[in-house]
């Protein structure tokens, strides 16, 4: 793979796909969470200061019917601009002739935001007659989009395959990978995985693989009430996989077997409802009663699990303990965040998973206060299941 450090940018137009899918504000409609904007700033800024020029491509949302104003990216211009002290063109295309004449004169130090990908079905599709009139829009091609790598779609896939010689990673994308690895693959020991979130299916993936590589795998969120019902507890209204009772059931024998000890919540905050005002009780979380569903860790599993932590030397986040969105169950979340801090203070090295996970440690105004938090949810966790990312192979290839 070229290096992206050791390019020579000067009178090039950089092709740079970008993950720039941000949230905006309902109320404002302003971006109110610029995190991916920043973090591709290392890489634009390397491009203009050696006497480049930057396009950039980026998804935004999901639209299904081709153009729409909810969809645009023109809706975040001016946080790109604001962002990157610089202005931004915009085109309201990525392939009319608008854009073509825009990108074509661009001149050293000007940037250029192509609207939405996914306006084109071409796009989802990995077409790769889109991608070649996509790749006429630059001279070289930088993929810094970390959160879409595990898409196998045109902007992140095919497109790499026109620019042969000149097709390369952006920091971010190098600096996810870095992080990645060093977990997966350079874990000091004791090696601690956090794997939370509603589902055991959407996690079943990453905990297999992990039962290769971690020492201690702690489990929070909805997923653990099928570990506890497979285990013959009483687990009232939880959430609950029926047929993930059996995968579960392996888990915890392959983790007996391998000498790996898997945390279970010993406690639990249950809720009568679904809601933020809730009637809400502790329990044991194998010993819930009917009409009562467990929503957050109790605060012997939150002890339990700081003592865990506090104790290792790599940690793996992903994903929530509880329903962290509601204050009433926050607070587990909240414990294990603020251990992970503080084991990383102590030396250990942390990656926060991206999704909820980052999400828990930007609400705690902890991001400064762990290793790394990735900004790729799903691709961040394809690469611990194993799989090959479309969008890293095809820099590769």
């Amino acid at each position: 793979m070229i290096s992206f450090q050791s390019y020579d940018f000067q009178n090039k137009r950089a092709l740079v796909r970008v993950d720039f899918n941000v949230p905006l504000d309902k109320t404002t409609g302003l971006v109110s969470d610029d995190k991916r904007i920043r973090a591709a700033l290392p890489t634009l800024r390397h491009i203009l200061d050696n006497g480049g020029s930057v396009v950039l491509l980026s998804h935004f949302g999901r639209p299904k019917n081709g153009p729409e104003a909810i969809f645009s990216l023109a809706q975040i211009c001016s946080k790109v601009s604001e962002v990157l002290g610089a202005q931004v063109l915009f085109a309201n295309d990525c392939i009319g002739d608008e854009a073509f004449g825009m990108s074509k004169n661009l001149q050293p130090g000007m940037v250029l935001l192509l609207d939405n990908v996914r306006f084109y079905k071409e796009e989802t599709a990995g077409d790769l007659a889109f991608a070649q009139k996509l790749a006429a829009h630059g001279d070289c091609y930088v993929n810094d989009a970390f959160g879409a790598a595990h898409r196998a779609h045109a902007s992140t896939t095919q497109l790499a395959s026109f620019f042969p010689n000149d097709k390369m990673a952006g920091l971010l994308m190098q600096a996810e990978i870095e992080n990645a690895q060093k977990v997966m693959l350079q874990a000091q020991k004791p090696f601690t995985a956090i794997v939370g979130g509603a589902k055991v299916s959407d996690k079943v993936l990453i905990v297999e693989n992990l039962l290769e590589r971690a020492d201690h795998i702690i489990i929070g969120g909805g997923m653990a009430y099928t570990f506890f019902k497979a285990m013959g507890g009483q687990i009232g209204a939880s959430l609950c996989e029926e047929e993930r009772l059996e995968t579960c059931k392996e888990i915890l024998e392959r983790a007996k077997d391998k000498g790996i000890q898997i945390h279970l919540p010993i406690d639990a905050v249950a809720a009568d409802r679904f809601a933020a005002d809730a009637n809400t009780q502790i329990f044991d979380s194998d010993c819930i009663e009917d009409g009562w569903m467990g929503l957050d860790i109790g605060p012997k599993a939150s002890a339990a699990f700081q003592n865990v932590l506090l104790q290792s030397k790599t940690i793996l986040w992903n994903g929530p303990m509880g329903v962290f969105e509601m204050p009433a169950f926050e607070n587990g979340t909240k414990e294990v965040a603020f251990a992970v801090a503080k084991a990383t203070k102590n030396g250990a090295f942390s990656l926060i998973g991206g999704g909820d996970s980052a999400a828990a440690v930007q609400q705690f105004e902890l991001s400064s206060k762990v290793s790394y938090v990735s900004t790729g949810g799903g691709a961040l966790l394809e690469y611990f299941e194993g799989k090959t990312l479309p969008g890293m192979a095809a820099l590769a290839a």
